[in-house]
């Protein structure tokens, strides 16, 4: 297992004499013919988890991914924080803990998710227009699209996105 954007290499495992690993998830001796090493520790294969889903990661691709203390699959890293783990409107990244919002596959801070035009926040509840890559309130939608030229591509309600697992 690799750390994405981690550099530290795993130590050199004897192979002379037998040299015991600790397992970061159970503590136990790893006796097994593979080790992973991810977040400078050893783990054993049924231990490294995803800790959302908690899907064996040895058993479903070659890396994982950490972020505030938390290992992850990329499908659960991707849901929680987007491709970058940044926001879509500001570029700064979003801690762990934080509630984000999202439209179009795309995650933002609470404060930034807002009306292109009239920048008021959308909050859970509010309906919301993605068009081209902005938001648009109820009340800002583009003419066009009230005509109905043009289709919009999220008018669903708002919900809340938790970083809770």
């Amino acid at each position: 297992m690799v750390n994405p954007g981690g550099n530290s290499q795993p130590p050199a495992v004897g192979t002379g004499s037998l040299s015991w690993k600790r397992c970061a998830g159970c503590g136990g001796k790893i006796a097994d013919r593979f080790l992973l090493y991810t977040m400078d520790s050893y783990w054993h294969s049924r231990c490294l988890k995803c800790s959302c889903c908690q899907a064996q990661l040895g058993e479903i691709g070659t890396s994982c991914y950490t972020k505030s203390g938390m290992i992850l699959c990329r499908n659960d890293y991707i849901r929680l924080f987007g491709n970058s783990g940044a926001c879509s409107a500001c570029g700064q990244s979003i801690p762990a803990s934080e509630l984000v919002m999202r439209a179009q596959g795309n995650v933002y801070h609470l404060k930034c998710f807002t009306c292109s035009t009239c920048r008021n926040r959308l909050v859970p509840g509010d309906r919301f227009h993605y068009i081209n890559g902005s938001l648009f309130c109820e009340q800002d939608r583009p003419t066009a699209l009230i005509n109905g030229h043009l289709s919009s591509l999220q008018t669903n309600p708002l919900m809340p996105d938790q970083k809770v697992c």
